[in-house]
């Protein structure tokens, strides 16, 4: 039986005792944060869910939905570290850089770093630009397998946010054979596949998204 709680704002760190369970800790986890007008539903995840013996979840449980995607990309890119620079400049928990910054409206980067709902409307813009550039992507190739991964839409997004939506076309219309890397080793085709499913119907496809819009 499944127990529900609802979390907005910032999430901090709690113990919950549970009917049926033991008592378990949700660690803090920095740079989650839910808008004004999101809310988290959390479960208790069962044994297939969990890849931890004990229930000790690291990050919040939000499931396949859109900000489960966009908390997942946080992690994955920083550990949702807002402030965090890399050695190659990309920076925030999105980790973004600053070419793609002013191409969704944000050219103080002092502030981005400083603000974390402005990160996440950054995000939002950019994931609503990258599904106007590969829309046709999208539409294509949803559904088919590409070395061994099942081709779908929040993959695609996530791919274009780690190595930019030119590269993901010529991933994709290459069958995968033209390839890609960043700087850490960290391959496309990896994204493609780590954020598979994810419910992100809901943004509407704009090229010209701005994060201020969001």
């Amino acid at each position: 039986m499944k127990r529900f709680i609802f979390f907005t704002g910032l999430l901090s760190s709690v113990t919950l005792a549970i009917v049926g369970f033991s008592s378990f800790k949700i660690d803090k986890v920095e740079g989650f944060h839910l808008g004004e007008d999101e809310v988290m539903n959390y479960h208790v995840p069962t044994e297939d869910e969990s890849e931890e013996s004990e229930l000790t979840i690291k990050v919040p449980y939000v499931g396949k939905t859109y900000i489960g995607f966009r908390q997942a990309v946080a992690y994955k890119e920083s550990r949702g570290k807002s402030k965090l620079i890399n050695p190659y400049g990309y920076m925030g928990k999105y980790q973004f850089g600053k070419s793609t910054l002013r191409a969704v409206g944000v050219t103080d980067f002092n502030y981005f770093l400083n603000n974390v709902s402005i990160q996440d409307k950054a995000f939002k813009a950019l994931v609503a630009k990258n599904k106007w550039v590969l829309r046709k992507e999208i539409e294509a190739y949803s559904g088919r397998v590409i070395n061994g991964v099942e081709i779908t839409e929040s993959g695609i997004v996530a791919a274009a946010h780690l190595s930019g939506a030119g590269s993901v076309k010529k991933y994709l219309n290459s069958n995968g054979r033209n390839g890609f890397k960043d700087g850490f080793g960290t391959s496309l085709r990896s994204y493609i596949k780590k954020f598979a499913s994810y419910d992100i119907s809901h943004i509407k496809a704009d090229n010209n998204a701005k994060a201020q819009n969001y």
